[in-house]
């Protein structure tokens, strides 16, 4: 089987358990023998690029690579993606080229197809969040911007094109990120301020998410609905893309080698900062809050207990307190594997609970299949042991993100309430 005669076999992705070295293998279906055809390796870890490897359409083997800082597609070994585009994922491979998803802008996401000619096309061009499907002839697009909270459908076949008519609610509230590049390190924010007051001496909260795989600081009107109904209760919310965050480059990515936890938190604090260095007035300092869900609410807590002078409350929601309770394959590619005993320890929320001076609130699904609530369990256990104060919320039959409509609604009331105790407003 040659896949120069249009034949190919099966491939398969292997990877060490310290996720440094890959290898391709080509699988011979007849005798279900393996043949290395390529190999990678990365002092940091290998990226798992959606869509490859793959075959082209005459044998050609596609894969991702990284190519002088940046996420690249490459043929037969050859990058064919312009430098400076952070490639995402492939979403097509058929005979008239590749379809595939990247940014040269963090706080957006397009769509890009590129010919075996070497032609290249941007199929988006809006500032968005774009995504697309393609099968057929047929490409579908999905797009989010900043004028509307519709998500939009585009059907385009044969050179028509036809949208999908939209029909979802709306929130009430308009949301307006202004959009800043803070500190030295230039760190993506959107910062949403209050519609129904004056912008002055504003209590701040710091709402990240901050680790691997997930930018919050994206060109959509609806990732901030409910930032902007914060600020409308009188705060300002920054909300701040630090190291170890997607998009930007791979040497961004990868700053959180062996720690998951120093320069995201020192990212979250150097952003404070920047903002009230560059915006005097707006922020009353002795009243910043940081919240945060997940990774974010694991960032939230240790925010907390390293930096009280800049973080003067938290809410710690869903948050990973000890990653030897996550899962195997996730943390190994950022932490090793637990030879590398060190580095879970120094990440570990629950060796620096008894360093809390300043009120937190956790919450918690009690059914959370992805966090398991034995992490918030055992941060608070560490707390009382060391005798420091906190509250709890456990959220009974809620899983690891909160989608029922009464639950979500009260669980902000209830932040809100908190947050107001805490910072005394």
């Amino acid at each position: 089987m040659n896949p120069g005669d249009g034949k190919v076999p099966p491939l398969l992705l292997t990877m060490s358990r310290n996720q440094r070295h890959a290898e391709i293998v080509a699988i011979d279906p007849e005798s279900a023998k393996g043949r290395v055809i390529a190999e990678m390796k990365d002092p940091a870890w290998i990226d798992l690029v959606a869509g490859v490897p793959a075959w082209g359409p005459n044998g050609e083997l596609i894969t991702h690579v990284i190519h002088e800082n940046t996420h690249s597609i490459a043929v037969n070994g050859e990058v064919v993606t312009p430098e400076h585009l952070q490639v995402d994922g492939i979403i097509a491979i058929n005979r008239d080229g590749i379809t595939f998803s990247g940014t040269f802008d963090p706080t957006q996401s397009h769509v890009y197809w590129r010919g075996w000619g070497g032609e290249f096309e941007a199929l988006t061009t809006e500032p968005g969040v774009h995504m697309a499907r393609t099968n057929g002839g047929t490409l579908l697009l999905i797009s989010r911007d900043l004028n509307s909270y519709e998500v939009s459908v585009v059907i385009k076949r044969d050179g028509v094109t036809r949208k999908i008519a939209a029909h979802n609610e709306r929130p009430e509230v308009d949301a307006q990120p202004q959009f800043l590049s803070l500190g030295e390190r230039g760190l993506r924010s959107a910062l949403l301020l209050p519609q129904n007051r004056e912008p002055k001496n504003l209590p701040l909260l710091v709402d990240p998410y901050g680790g691997p795989g997930h930018a919050r600081v994206m060109h959509a009107k609806s990732a901030y609905a409910e930032a902007q109904w914060i600020a409308n209760q009188g705060f300002a919310v920054l909300i701040s893309d630090g190291r170890g965050t997607p998009h930007r480059d791979p040497q961004w990515e990868r700053a959180i080698v062996d720690d998951l936890s120093t320069f995201p938190v020192d990212d979250q604090a150097d952003a404070v900062q920047a903002l009230i260095a560059t915006h005097p007035g707006l922020i009353d300092s002795a009243r910043v809050a940081i919240r945060g869900w997940s990774f974010g609410g694991y960032l939230a807590g240790l925010a907390a207990v390293r930096r009280p002078d800049i973080f003067k409350a938290a809410i710690i929601g869903a948050p990973v307190t000890d990653f030897r309770l996550y899962d195997t394959f996730y943390t190994e590619r950022f932490m090793g594997p637990e030879a590398k005993s060190v580095n879970y320890e120094k990440s570990s929320l629950l060796n620096e609970a008894k360093n809390l001076q300043v009120p937190v609130m956790i919450i918690h699904g009690m059914v959370d299949d992805n966090v398991l609530v034995s992490n918030s369990l055992k941060l608070s256990s560490a707390l009382l042991e060391a005798g420091k104060a906190h509250e709890v919320l456990p959220l009974t039959g809620v899983t690891h993100m909160t989608p029922q409509e009464v639950v979500a609604e009260n669980l902000m009331l209830l932040e809100l309430d908190f947050l107001k105790r805490a910072l005394k407003i």
